[in-house]
């Protein structure tokens, strides 16, 4: 029984959050995902714009999530993005999918995997943000606790998941995200400069089906290197096709060692 413990004190936390969510006026948790990379000389005035929403939530009744994608495309054009990686290529190229765009290009703004536009385009990004949480969104809450080797174990409660369009599935996605990162770049457009990244996206992982009323548990590495009061825990739910984000909850990691 003694095993058990930490879960259920994990559920019973959810199952307090879920019952916040759920009072008057709590904010609509809203995704903006931008597609970047420190190869590009368009991409500063676009990370610091995601860094300004995130820091001032200027949209009424909104909670703005900040992810943010270095995609790997750049990197043979004279700097190599430590923070890219080939799956935030490839989600970006899904989205380009559903959006009917020939091709790929940064920076790129998606809000909520509803609309898409040029990521340093601060009147599109209100406009979306505020369509976009008028949309049905999910309760998603999430509790998370230390775990031994440098883990945290992390608790997903999903509750009133809207319809799905067709026969869509929708899936509960884990992001990992770390703030205050800088890079002293050293070669190609933004040769020279110091570069300040909005929250970056350092793990995504699929770790279930949203479902009625789902529960999900998981664990999370947190790398010693990484700065843990910069780490937030975010989780959103997302069609698997159709690829709108039906809600989304985050949870920054220093709440959880206090």
């Amino acid at each position: 029984m003694k095993a058990m413990r930490p879960f259920l004190m994990l559920v019973l936390a959810i199952a307090a959050s879920v019952s916040r969510l759920g009072s008057a006026g709590a904010p609509t948790p809203v995704v903006v995902e931008l597609f970047t990379s420190e190869g590009c000389s368009s991409c500063p005035a676009a990370d610091a714009l995601l860094q300004r929403l995130l820091d001032t939530q200027p949209v009424p009744d909104v909670q703005i999530i900040a992810l943010g994608h270095h995609v790997d495309y750049w990197d043979q054009l004279g700097w190599r993005d430590r923070f890219s990686s080939g799956a935030s290529t490839n989600r970006q190229q899904r989205y380009a999918q559903i959006f009917n765009i020939d091709s790929v290009y940064t920076p790129e703004m998606v809000v909520d995997g509803r609309e898409e536009f040029v990521g340093s385009d601060a009147r599109a990004a209100q406009r979306a943000i505020a369509q976009a949480a008028a949309a049905p969104h999910a309760d998603v809450s999430l509790a998370a606790e230390p775990a031994a080797g440098g883990h945290v174990a992390v608790a997903v409660k999903v509750a009133g998941v809207p319809k799905l369009s067709g026969r869509d599935h929708a899936d509960v996605v884990l992001a990992v995200t770390e703030s205050g990162l800088r890079s002293d770049v050293r070669g190609g457009e933004n040769r020279g400069r110091q570069l300040a990244h909005a929250p970056v996206v350092r793990q995504l992982t699929t770790i279930g089906e949203a479902r009625s009323d789902a529960a999900l548990r998981t664990d999370v590495a947190v790398p010693a290197a990484w700065q843990r009061d910069r780490v937030t825990i975010v989780a959103f739910v997302q069609e698997r096709f159709g690829r709108h984000v039906l809600g989304a909850a985050a949870l920054p990691l220093q709440s959880t060692t206090r």
